[in-house]
């Protein structure tokens, strides 16, 4: 219907043009209306350009800077889940920018495949799958039986049949997981007892410890899972871990959706640009939650420098900064005296390229009106005064 229209504005990007054309019909603007739209447009994009030249790096630490000055330091806490826990605000923004490995709070977010996310029993049932379970969670007692020089563990019933651990499953788990003990089913009981004709009292205590802490079922590290009925009636669990390999391999999980809060698994996973686009994720939810707003344009250059080189990297002096050509600009940093000797050693040169280093030498910068070299040839006498 405005083909014409639209071709006359297609110098701008693809996705505004849909933008409009998809507004335009869903309202019914007429041709002079939607004109009036494209030449607004138009102007806004211009003025959003960044002009060539421009120190873009400086205006991005700004953007970061200035705003992280007025956010706090908090944890969000899921209603009802005291342990089940994300770090927000500065903190969160920090260890994102700085490429910590290990997130404070790892967290998950597990979609269903479509034949189990409408069903509140088989998303339990695969929130129940995900959950590390430890024999401490179903026993009722453990007993130290000092004369025959075993353990006793009195099962849970109840809780063994909610979490769908049977007897026989117990058994061959323990046999598996312990050494050197022998593990025999007698009733509600499991007996456990160490092998060697002379057992000491402390290697029964050291058995009865140690079988209190093992998993016998689920991910490790998944303490507490939480699914969630979304608006559109799909449920999704919420789960502190960060394994997503483990997690892929339960049946019901769709986890071309799933992801975590640790952009380092999600590299590992599916690759640097998936990581790119969980650092922008993570950073603007951590702005708008904080009712601050920062052009996604900063946003998606930071997170382009952390992982343009196919590995994630911190703005850290072990990260991006410690790469740098510059040795001044290095030094600039952290441990100036550090940079500066190894650099002596090796006879390293520094060519001022950037800002920071022509700064401190008190050069005009390679931006701006410093970034073009201008040469006039003049004729000889050009400035001389003519004779009258």
């Amino acid at each position: 219907m405005f083909d014409k229209l639209f071709e006359e504005y297609k110098h701008l990007p693809k996705k505004l043009l849909d933008e409009v054309r998809e507004e335009s019909e869903l309202n019914r603007l007429k041709s002079d209306e939607v004109k009036k739209v494209l030449k607004r447009i138009e102007k806004e994009y211009n003025s959003a350009q960044i002009t060539s030249g421009e120190a873009i790096g400086i205006i991005t630490a700004e953007s970061f800077g200035e705003p992280g000055t007025q956010m706090i330091l908090r944890s969000f806490h899921f209603a009802g889940v005291s342990e089940l826990t994300l770090t927000s605000g500065l903190a969160r923004l920090i260890e994102l920018f700085d490429a910590r490995k290990i997130p404070s709070t790892p967290t998950s977010t597990i979609y269903l495949t479509s034949d189990y996310n409408k069903d509140p029993n088989k998303a339990k049932q695969v929130a129940v799958s995900i959950k590390q379970t430890t024999m401490d969670e179903i026993t009722e007692e453990f007993v130290c039986n000092l004369t025959q020089q075993r353990v006793e563990v009195i099962l849970d019933k109840k809780k063994m049949r909610d979490l769908k651990i049977t007897e026989n499953y117990l058994e061959k788990t323990l046999s598996e997981k312990l050494k050197k003990v022998k593990v025999k089913q007698s009733g509600d009981k499991i007996i456990i007892k160490p092998d060697g004709k002379e057992i000491a009292l402390s290697d029964v205590y050291q058995v009865k410890e140690k079988i209190k802490e093992l998993s016998i079922k689920g991910i490790k590290g998944v303490n507490q899972v939480l699914p969630i009925k979304q608006a559109n009636g799909e449920f999704v669990i919420f789960c502190d871990g960060e394994d997503l390999g483990s997690i892929s391999e339960i049946k019901g999980v769709d986890i071309k959706r799933s992801i975590c809060n640790n952009p380092f698994v999600i590299a590992e996973l599916f690759g640097i640009e998936a990581a790119r686009n969980l650092i922008m994720d993570e950073s603007t939810n951590v702005i708008k939650s904080q009712g601050l707003d920062i052009d996604v344009r900063h946003i998606m250059f930071l997170s382009d420098v952390m992982t343009n080189t196919g590995k994630i990297r911190g703005i850290t002096r072990s990260g991006i900064t410690s790469e740098k050509d510059s040795v001044l600009a290095r030094a600039s940093f952290e441990t100036p005296i550090k940079h500066i000797i190894n650099a002596s050693l090796i006879g390293e040169q520094d060519n001022l390229t950037s800002v920071i280093e022509n700064v401190i030498l008190n050069q005009a910068v390679p931006l701006g009106t410093g970034l073009p070299n201008l040469v006039a040839k003049m004729k000889d006498g050009a400035f001389k005064s003519k004779k009258k």
